[in-house]
């Protein structure tokens, strides 16, 4: 194992995880030695799960990439360098600057989404950028912002969660993808909504197992028993809401028997869970990926937050509805201007006022600045055809495993005249790149991310990177330079103009300094001054609405885009394992957590593996209307008869995925599609 270099500041350094939105504070050494941090919130006293046990890894693997790539061999940077600009200059004049794409990642920094959104929109002029949050959380930041005026995963310090009675958990397993989250559910009642049996589950005082696709229709049955048991909160709701006498109307038809055979959950279950929230003095309400990753994934969590307001728990002290958001940034993220239709500070980019505030940042006119692009797939989809983006630059993403209908993504990328990757190690879609950036990762650089709660933290750089290896935000300076701009990439100085371009938009930075995060253990925005304390409960006193009301909006259940038929009969969700996370690139790389977990596998429950005549280990294959995979079967009986589970840290899960999207939020159908399961002879 190699030692990475020293650096000239205090030893150990004071940082945080490199991978989920959790953001762990830990302590690392030169030589890569991971210990817990106690001082933050998050950790919950000092835990790590196994993945930030071994995060030191990341530093020390020999797949490193420490040079660029041109064509698959080693060029010196200035080659490399040169020979995207004078590409990408070639295909702007050709074809126009929206012929250039930029897709980048919920686990970039904020200085570095902040910057890569500035140089999609000012040095590319191209309206055509997005991220992979798109597929993470924009079901549950649409419903926010529908609801509440803002979009903040958890609007409330995580530390209310141990604090409440009953905790109402709708499609997250907290317990394998996040676990140190777990310690802050020790004292609640816990109820899980989860097709399968996860860990999670097991933890829960009461577990509602819907058929995949139905969690709209059993939100909706629990607001209407709240309603017949005149269990919601009419004070609250007269004083706080508008337009719940719609949703009230709206509910008639969802009685709760109707529920029940469109779900599958007992009507019984589902007055337990609704007595007991309404029952609590203090409740929280909380989605994840399961219930947002739906073609009515903003639909489905309007329905849990209509369920939420009609109980009274929003802006209530200890009381709340939540996203757990997945990605280590995922928040920040989106922000400041990943997103196709967003500038920095959470402000709409077809707002003019919006736009001539960031213009004037960015010394520009506000004219100058391109309108809303595609969203993530669809922008992915539309890559080498005769009306889309025929260059591609890629930053901290792996669309080739991560992407619905990911073989067709894959032709995609193969279509382009330019595919630029910046990355850690080699990963699937990088190895399909003419060029290859080597960068820095988590603890080789500095740089802010935001948590889950909306607290604004800095992670330090600890180590030095491999020689021949440079950041992101190198990376986007000497091509900016390249193209006619100069820019800084000293990442305190990006934050600073970030901070600037943020000041007066919902997601308000202005009065976050680097200094103040390290004090105060970070900082919860909005934050519009240097003496401003942050605003760890934003929706105490009034929602971010216009009239500070929070808004009920009807909505109706719709069967899943694809439904099981006689050709495909068995649904198929995905999700992630404990030793993994996202895309596997890192994860997969590391000794400890691939011996873990080695390979992909089929879930099943007995009474299926038994009509299929499937044995445990046996491999199966897989097959939906947009491809097939394999693996090796595991019988439990926590998963539904009628399903199969994958998870999606190998390529091949997400061959099968279905890329119908939300019309609001534009996430893709992961967690349900239509498949065959069939034993490998």
């Amino acid at each position: 194992m190699t030692t990475p270099g020293r650096t000239n500041v205090e030893l150990p350094v004071l940082t945080h995880c490199p991978y989920c939105a959790l953001q762990c504070g830990m302590a690392i050494t030169p030589e890569a030695a991971i210990t817990p941090r106690t001082d933050i919130p998050a950790n919950a006293g000092g835990a790590l799960c196994q993945k930030g046990w071994t995060a030191g890894e990341l530093l020390t693997n020999g797949e490193r990439l420490t040079g660029p790539l041109l064509h698959g061999r080693p060029v010196a940077w200035e080659t490399a360098l040169d020979h995207v600009a004078d590409r990408l200059s070639l295909i702007r004049a050709e074809h126009g600057p929206d012929a250039v794409a930029v897709f980048g990642g919920g686990g970039l920094t904020n200085e570095k989404a902040y910057q890569l959104g500035k140089f999609a929109r000012v040095a590319l002029g191209t309206s055509q950028i997005d991220y992979n949050g798109r597929f993470c959380m924009s079901s549950a930041a649409a419903a926010s912002m529908r609801a509440f005026g803002m979009d903040r995963g958890m609007p409330f310090p995580i530390t209310d969660l141990a604090e409440a009675d009953v905790v109402l958990l709708a499609g997250g397993n907290v317990a394998e993808t996040m676990p140190p989250f777990v310690r802050h559910l020790s004292g609640p009642r816990l109820i899980v909504v989860d097709p399968r049996r996860t860990a999670t589950a097991k933890l829960a005082w009461l577990h509602l197992q819907p058929t995949p696709g139905t969690d709209l229709a059993l939100a909706l049955g629990l607001l209407h028993l709240a309603i017949a048991e005149n269990l919601v909160d009419e004070e609250y709701i007269a004083a706080r809401t508008t337009g719940f006498e719609e949703v009230r109307t709206s509910l008639a038809s969802w009685w709760p028997e109707r529920v029940e055979r469109v779900t599958g959950v007992p009507v019984a279950r589902m007055r337990q869970a609704v007595r007991a929230l309404a029952a609590a003095q203090r409740a929280i309400v909380l989605t994840g990926r399961g219930a947002e990753q739906h073609a009515k994934g903003t639909d489905t969590v309007t329905a849990f937050i209509n369920l939420a307001l009609a109980l009274g728990l929003p802006g209530t002290p200890g009381s709340g509805y939540g996203c757990v958001t997945g990605q280590g940034n995922g928040q920040g993220g989106r922000e400041h201007g990943q997103k196709a239709d967003q500038l920095p500070g959470y402000r709409k980019i077809d707002d003019p006022a919006a736009r001539e505030h960031v213009a004037k940042v960015w010394g520009v006119q506000p004219d100058d600045l391109p309108g809303p692009g595609r969203s993530a797939y669809e922008l992915l989809d539309a890559l080498g055809t005769p009306a889309g983006p025929r260059a591609l630059l890629l930053f901290g993403s792996n669309p080739v495993v991560s992407a619905p209908r990911s073989a067709h993504v894959t032709g995609r990328l193969d279509a382009l005249d330019l595919l630029v990757v910046c990355d850690v190690v080699m990963s699937e879609t990088a190895a399909r790149a003419e060029v290859v950036f080597p960068v820095t990762q988590w603890a080789e650089e500095t740089g802010t991310m935001t948590n889950l709660e909306g607290r604004v933290l800095l992670r330090r750089k600890a180590v030095e990177p491999p020689a021949g290896v440079r950041s992101d935000l190198e990376v986007i300076r000497e091509l900016a330079a390249r193209l006619g701009h100069a820019w800084p990439s000293d990442p305190r100085v990006v934050f600073d103009e970030l901070r600037e371009a943020s000041a007066g938009g919902l997601a308000d930075y202005a009065g976050i300094t680097y200094e103040r995060i390290e004090a105060d253990k970070g900082v919860f925005w909005p934050c519009p001054a240097p003496g401003h304390p942050g605003t760890p409960r934003p929706f105490l006193d009034r929602f971010a609405t216009p009239d500070g009301r929070a808004r009920f909006t009807p909505v109706e259940h719709r069967p899943a885009a694809e439904e099981i038929d006689a050709d495909y009969p068995v649904y198929l969700t995905t999700g992630r394992v404990l030793a993994h996370y996202q895309s596997g690139a890192q994860t997969r790389r590391i000794g400890p957590l691939a011996e873990a977990v080695s390979e992909p596998f089929v879930e099943l429950h007995p009474d299926l593996a038994e009509e299929l005549r499937i044995g445990a280990g046996d491999m199966v294959r897989v097959r939906s209307r947009r491809g097939e995979t394999r693996g090796a079967a595991r019988i439990s009986d926590a998963i539904r008869r009628d399903t199969v589970f994958m998870p999606f840290h190998w390529e091949g899960a997400n061959r099968l995925t279905n890329p119908a999207l939300d019309p609001t939020s534009r996430m893709p159908e992961f967690k349900v599609c239509a498949v065959k399961v069939e034993r490998v002879a």
